[in-house]
C-alpha cells in the first residue's frame, strides 16, 4: 500500500527545454530533415511542504490551474482490484495534462520509484529490484539521400548504427520508404534493402533489426522489401502502410507463408479506431501508442487488454528526450512491455545521469520519481523569458 501523503499542490510552473542530438536528423518517408533540436516542454508541480517534481507537458494554465490547492493524493484513482479483475488505478482523467509531473512528484512525496508506483497502481506485483528494460536506437534516418550510390548510402547508415552500437544500444530501428517521396520508387527501395542489409551485417545476426516505413508502401512495396531482405531476420515492420485490415490480413498472410517471423507493428499517431480489435485478430503483434498522447495511466488499461491477448507492448515517443526515461517505467505494469524507444539527446537544465544504455538495456533508477533532476538555474531563464507561474 502507498500512504496517503497529506500534501496539496501549492505552486505550478511551465517552460520549454530546448535538447539537442548528437547529429542532425534526416528525412523519414513523409517529413524532410528532422535536424539536431528537440523541444522538452517541462511542468514542475510545488507542494505545500516544498517537495517538487517535473515532467513533460504541453497543458495550458487553464489546464493546470485545477490542481492548485488540490490535495495530491486526489489527483490518483486508486486500483480497482488485483491484475485479473477490474482496471488498474492512475492519474485521474482531469488531471492528464500533467501526468508524468503528477507521477514524478507522488514518487518524490512517497520516496517510491515510478516504476514501484506502476505496479501498485496496476495492481501488479512490484519488483523486488529495479526492472531492466529493453530500449533500441531510432536514430538512423535518411541521412544518405545526397548520395548517388547504393552502397555508399547504405554504409552510411551502417556506421550510424555502430554509432549507437558504440552507445550500448543492441537494438535498432531503421527507417524505410524513400521511394515514396525522396527517391524514384525502385531507386528508393533498392536503396532500403541495401540500408538493410548493410544495417544486418554491421550489427550481426542476433541484434533485433526493426524497420518502419512511415506509411510510405504499398503492401506489394513491403512484400518486395521483406522477401529481398528475408535473410535479415526482421524483427518487425511499423507502419508499412496507413492501417487497412484487409491489407494487413494479407501481409501476414504472406509473412506465415514465407516463414518469416517479422511482426507487424502500428499505433503511432493517428492510428487507426479498430487497431486494438486487429490486435486481438492477431494481424497485429506490436502495439505503439504516444507515450504522451495516451500517458501511462491509459497505457496500463490498454496494456492490461493486450497481455490478456499475448500482444506486445512498444510505445511511441520519437522528438521528445524525455521519453526515453519515462516509458520504461510501464515494464512494471504491463507484461508484455518489449521495448523503449531511445532518441539520444542532451537537455541542458535536465539531469538524465541515472539513465545508462547498456548492451541494449536500461536499468531504471531506484531513486524516487523517476530519477531525473531539474536544475533550477538552467529553467529559471526559459520560465522567466516565456514560461509561466500558478500560485495557490
Amino acid at each position: 500500500m502507498i500512504a496517503r501523503t497529506g500534501r496539496r499542490i501549492v505552486r505550478i510552473d511551465g517552460a520549454t527545454l530546448t535538447g539537442t542530438r548528437p547529429r542532425p536528423a534526416g528525412a523519414n518517408a513523409r517529413l524532410g530533415p528532422h535536424g539536431t533540436a528537440v523541444t522538452v516542454p517541462i511542468v514542475r508541480l510545488t507542494l505545500d511542504d516544498g517537495t517538487t517534481g517535473f515532467g513533460r507537458s504541453r497543458a495550458t494554465p487553464d489546464d493546470l490551474a485545477p490542481l492548485l490547492g488540490l490535495a495530491l493524493d486526489d489527483a490518483f484513482t486508486a486500483a480497482t482490484g488485483d491484475a485479473s479483475t477490474d482496471g488498474p488505478g492512475g492519474v485521474a482523467g482531469a488531471f492528464a495534462g500533467a501526468e508524468f509531473a503528477l507521477w514524478d512528484t507522488l514518487g518524490l512525496a512517497t520516496g517510491k520509484p515510478v516504476w514501484s508506483l506502476v505496479a501498485h497502481f496496476a495492481g501488479t506485483a512490484v519488483p523486488g529490484h529495479a526492472p531492466r528494460v529493453p530500449v533500441y536506437d531510432t536514430s538512423l534516418y535518411f541521412d544518405d539521400l545526397h548520395l548517388d550510390s547504393h552502397e555508399a548510402g547504405a554504409a552510411l547508415i551502417a556506421d550510424e548504427a555502430m554509432q549507437g552500437w558504440g552507445r550500448g544500444h543492441r537494438a535498432f530501428k531503421m527507417k524505410v520508404g524513400r521511394g515514396a517521396r525522396h527517391m524514384p520508387t525502385d531507386a528508393g527501395m533498392a536503396r532500403d534493402i541495401a540500408a538493410i542489409r548493410a544495417v544486418r551485417e554491421a550489427i550481426g545476426p542476433d541484434a533485433p533489426l526493426m524497420i518502419d516505413a512511415n506509411n510510405g508502401y504499398t503492401l506489394n512495396q513491403a512484400k518486395h522489401v521483406l522477401g529481398a531482405t528475408s535473410a535479415c531476420n526482421l524483427f518487425w515492420i511499423e507502419e508499412a502502410f496507413h492501417e487497412d485490415p484487409v491489407l494487413y490480413r494479407d501481409l501476414r498472410t504472406w509473412l506465415d507463408h514465407e516463414g518469416l517471423a517479422c511482426l507487424i507493428a502500428d499505433g503511432e499517431g493517428l492510428a487507426a479506431a479498430p487497431l486494438l480489435e486487429w490486435a486481438h485478430e492477431g494481424v497485429v503483434q506490436v502495439i505503439q501508442y504516444d507515450i504522451f498522447s495516451h500517458g501511462i495511466t491509459r497505457w496500463l488499461r490498454i496494456g492490461r487488454e493486450l497481455d490478456a491477448r499475448g500482444v506486445r507492448t512498444a510505445p511511441h515517443h520519437y522528438g521528445a528526450h524525455y521519453g526515453n526515461f519515462v516509458s520504461g517505467h510501464l515494464a512494471s505494469g504491463v507484461k508484455g512491455f518489449s521495448f523503449a524507444e531511445w532518441d539520444e539527446c542532451t537537455t541542458p537544465g535536465i539531469d538524465t545521469s541515472a539513465y545508462v544504455v547498456n548492451h541494449g538495456t536500461v536499468t531504471l533508477p531506484d531513486d524516487p520519481g523517476f530519477g531525473l533532476r531539474l536544475d533550477e538555474e538552467v529553467y529559471r531563464v526559459p520560465l522567466a523569458a516565456g514560461g509561466f507561474t500558478l500560485r495557490a
